[in-house]
């Protein structure tokens, strides 16, 4: 499959970066040589100077052999231009990246399509239903659905001073032979740890469990983590992730939005019926304590400021509120931002080229999905008739050992799996792992 993606910026090269290592005829355009420099040499994808709306460095690309063309400037109505001239020069599919959420309604969408502009994305509506998923399984650092939520993967941290069951456990105990939930991974400082049976939980570690919807109760029960109803949020900033997710939290939710700019507070009254706005700096501790952030139930920091979320986060946190979230937009912050326990991190970028990477691969038998706060993937593979991986138990199958099995779904139905599991042809199996084992995994399921 040829590929090629205009706009060399964070979300460009992130999905640049994860559709190399799949094979795929990877091009990356941009203006800036800035840009681009360095990837060519590093990952396996070619690079070119140009404009995405030059019919010239279109054709010179060339686009009419494309079969996705993907443009992911900052610009809306570049991307635009750039997927329309794509698409009568000859690309097969185009998605762009906008920012109007008026684009995304199914009549608009359809005009679009007839133009010749396959696929629209819009970060910010990503970016939101991220949060009201957050504050949803708030217990939760992170929660992600597997095969068509069928199995959930559940990422908690485990707190010294809390009820967690788990904690001094050996694997090989039989302690976690219910066969409830499987502790997949752990997160420990800055280390990725694929537990065997000697290994057990401690504290302060970042544990990835995969489990049935029906037992995530008993999951939550056992990390030592309390049910909690989230009823008042607080957003700090106004911007078009705060207005978004506002508009899709429950009607019962009491909410608040802090933003500094008056004509912008004046804006938000009119769009955000739903919500209180209050002119306000929500990086100054004691506006915070006034407008009651002491009895708020979830803080969401969402300014354009990566520095002033993740202060505004600690903040919350010293005030006692339990569920914070943070947009951090530049990922080199991310891991000190994980580090400092601030609650949910997010990043448009990442979600975006994620979300754009998943709707790629969803027709192939290979799904991956990249886990931002761990160097892990989730990687969901089927096993075919007569596969290395269907002939032995799991056990005897000698798997590399950066790699875990966390469950698998067979017949619609959600499994999880132990040593004596039988893998059995078509069933679609949830496998955590290290980037650089995917190839080798994929040798094991044909």
């Amino acid at each position: 499959m040829r590929i090629a993606i205009a706009g060399a910026g964070e979300v460009g090269t992130h999905l640049a970066k994860l559709l190399s290592r799949e094979n795929m005829d990877i091009c990356l355009i941009d203006g800036n040589q800035e840009h681009l420099q360095d990837l060519e040499a590093n990952y396996d994808l070619m690079t070119r100077v140009g404009s995405p709306t030059s019919i010239h460095d279109l054709k010179d690309l060339p686009v009419k052999d494309v079969d996705l063309f993907i443009a992911v400037t900052p610009h809306e109505s570049q991307n635009i231009t750039a997927c329309l001239l794509a698409n009568q020069l000859g690309a097969k599919r185009t998605l762009a990246r906008v920012d109007n959420y008026e684009y995304l309604l199914p009549a608009n969408k359809q005009i679009f399509e007839k133009m010749g502009l396959n696929h629209l994305i819009y970060p910010e509506v990503l970016a939101a239903n991220e949060i009201e998923e957050a504050l949803r399984t708030n217990w939760m650092r992170y929660h992600i659905s597997l095969c068509k939520n069928a199995l959930q993967l559940c990422v908690v941290k485990v707190y010294g001073n809390s009820d967690a069951e788990v904690i001094g456990k050996r694997f090989d105990s039989g302690f976690y032979s219910h066969g409830q939930y499987r502790i997949v991974l752990i997160k420990r400082d800055n280390r990725t740890i694929f537990p065997n049976g000697a290994d057990c939980v401690e504290e302060g570690d970042m544990v990835y469990a995969v489990c049935t919807r029906e037992n995530m109760d008993f999951l939550r029960t056992q990390l030592g983590k309390p049910k909690r109803e989230i009823r008042r949020v607080m957003f700090y900033g106004g911007t078009r992730i705060a207005q978004k997710a506002a508009h899709s939290l429950p009607d019962d939710m009491q909410i608040k939005i802090l933003e500094a700019d008056k004509e912008r507070c004046y804006y938000l009254s009119e769009k955000v019926g739903n919500a209180l706005i209050i002119h306000a700096d929500g990086s100054q501790m004691e506006t915070l304590k006034d407008e009651g952030i002491q009895d708020t139930d979830a803080f969401v920091a969402v300014t354009d400021s990566s520095e002033a979320n993740i202060f505004a986060c600690l903040a919350a946190k010293r005030f006692g509120v339990n569920k914070t979230i943070a947009d951090v937009e530049n990922i080199d912050y991310i891991p000190m931002a994980e580090g400092l326990n601030i609650g949910t991190v997010l990043n448009k970028k990442t979600i975006t080229a994620s979300y754009i990477y998943q709707m790629l691969l969803n027709a192939s038998v290979l799904n991956v999905r990249n886990l931002t706060s761990a160097d892990a993937e989730i990687v969901e593979l089927v096993a075919t008739e007569g596969s290395r991986i269907t002939r032995n138990k799991i056990r005897d199958v000698n798997l590399p050992s950066d790699v875990s099995i966390g469950g698998l779904v067979r017949a619609g139905e959600g499994l999880l799996v132990n040593g004596d599991t039988q893998i059995v042809p078509d069933d679609q199996v949830i496998v955590l792992c290290k980037s650089h084992n995917i190839r080798e995994l994929e040798r094991y399921f044909k």
